[in-house]
């Protein structure tokens, strides 16, 4: 078992930046594949980013790769997702998620998920 708890969401301008964190529980943390997926109002949710459980392997949803980036801190046992030049368009809840094996951007591959923490972009 794994809880996960997000936080840093908020309001942001356009154009801004944010940094996600997401505090996983229990001393297994390096074996778990992490991911955010988001959620805006009115659509599925969708993936976001993945990272392996070293660490050492990203995956990015096509349109946001090179404006945000997904890593993790084995010693604080969080993964972190850093939000630049946001767009209204990336309004939506952003959840973790943990799955305890090789896993991609499938929903259904992951087996913990956190609350979701909201996410707020201005024009």
């Amino acid at each position: 078992q794994v809880q996960l708890v997000e936080s840093g969401g908020g309001l942001v301008q356009a154009g801004g930046s944010l940094r996600l964190s997401c505090a996983a529980s229990g001393r297994t943390f390096s074996t778990y594949t992490m991911a955010w997926f988001r959620q805006a109002p009115g659509k599925e949710r969708e993936f976001v980013a993945r990272i392996s459980r070293s660490g050492g392997s990203t995956n990015y949803a096509g349109s946001l790769k090179g404006r945000f980036t997904i890593s993790r801190d084995p010693a604080k046992n969080t993964v972190y997702l850093q939000m630049n030049s946001l767009k209204p368009e990336d309004t939506a809840v952003y959840y973790c998620a943990a799955a305890g094996r090789l896993a991609t951007m499938m929903q259904r591959e992951y087996d913990y998920w956190g609350q979701g923490t909201q996410v707020t972009v201005s024009s």
